[in-house]
């Protein structure tokens, strides 16, 4: 049996390691990061973050690795620029971004306003490898209702400037605010999607296929579906976590797809509450899943731990998925962490700290 690759890409912020403040230093660190880690650690649209690229891997202890050498190596660069990296997905203390000087992101932020101008936010998006675009598409229109859960178990921004926004993801919030983002109808082809995003392009409101900000969408660059509807996880283990289940959700649905079963007919009206739904609570409340209808979260994600065992017992992978998957449920997820530090101490820069610790 042959199994697919996965990649994962994770926005982290850089900070002050005293004030905990986010710092636009991204251009200077990368200057100083070592030969051959140039494309693994790459600029994003604000100077307080940079991003990481772990190389395709099959095995999920590969994965592993190579999501904390990448952590740590970002880690390293900021370190020589006197800050500090942080897998927070957005800045607990207040912040005033500061846009790269990259000619396209300067675009988006020209187009774009005040959406862009706060854009500070750090998500995770996992690349899993696909056989052809029609699979592609078919996968995507399979896992729809199961994204929620993902974004609920890797909330991880309970604060937005200075004050608790009552969200465990309210990266999701702001992030909702591109004409582009969340959830899509069914498609049915590789040619109605692409009809699609050409249409949305051809509206003069997306500068290019890079601004289709789908939850779920064919990479304009791999031959990979590409999930990004994620916070970054605080833990590195939650990554590894994250990953396995997109990539079993999307062999599960393209097992379905060649059995001839047809998509869930999910109103994208519903997903979207759905999503609202996990930003806001988290595991701490009721999920919406595939049904439609609230139930606790840890049902809701022991559900899609059930409709994705197979594949995960094809793969070897069942009982470390479980014990990750376990783990997450008793700690809570990184927005949780981030609460817990505030209540205990009172002050964000011990939220910002805790999680410097935890990022590598």
């Amino acid at each position: 049996m042959v199994v697919r690759s996965v990649g994962v890409e994770e926005e982290l912020l850089l900070v002050d390691p005293d004030s905990g403040r986010a710092l636009a230093l991204s251009s200077a660190v990368l200057r100083d990061v070592a030969d051959g880690a140039d494309q693994a650690l790459t600029a994003e649209l604000m100077c307080q973050q940079i991003e990481t690229n772990t190389r395709p891997c099959v095995k999920l202890d590969e994965l592993a690795r190579e999501v904390r050498r990448w952590r740590h190596a970002a880690g390293v660069a900021a370190e020589g620029r006197g800050a500090r990296v942080a897998a927070l997905a957005t800045s607990p203390l207040p912040v005033d971004p500061v846009v790269s000087s990259l000619p396209r992101h300067r675009r988006i932020v020209d187009e774009f306003a005040l959406t862009a101008q706060e854009q500070l936010t750090c998500g995770c998006h996992v690349h899993v490898q696909i056989e052809s675009e029609a699979e592609g598409v078919a996968v995507l229109d399979r896992i729809r209702g199961w994204l929620p859960c993902l974004l609920a178990l890797s909330a991880n921004s309970p604060f937005w400037q200075g004050q608790d926004s009552g969200y465990a993801s309210f990266r999701s919030q702001v992030w909702a605010r591109w004409p582009a983002a969340g959830p899509t109808d069914l498609f049915g082809s590789a040619e109605t999607y692409h009809a699609t995003t050409r249409a949305m392009i051809e509206t003069g409101t997306l500068l290019d296929v890079g601004m289709v900000y789908f939850d779920a969408r064919l990479s304009s660059v791999h031959p990979t579906v590409e999930v990004r509807v994620a916070d970054v996880c605080l833990v590195a283990d939650d990554t590894v976590l994250l990953a396995a289940l997109v990539r079993a959700l999307v062999e599960t649905a393209a097992r379905s797809w060649r059995a001839g079963l047809p998509p869930a007919p999910l109103r994208t009206e519903l997903l979207r509450l759905a999503g609202w739904r996990a930003g806001r609570s988290g595991l701490d409340g009721d999920l919406v899943g595939p049904t439609g209808r609230p139930a606790p979260a840890d049902q809701v994600i022991r559900n899609l731990m059930d409709h994705v065992r197979p594949v995960l017992e094809d793969h070897g992978e069942l009982e470390v998925v479980e014990d990750l998957l376990i783990t997450v449920l008793r700690r809570g997820s990184g927005a949780a962490a981030q609460r817990r530090i505030y209540r205990t101490s009172g002050r964000l820069t011990d939220v910002v700290a805790h999680t410097v610790n935890r990022t590598t």
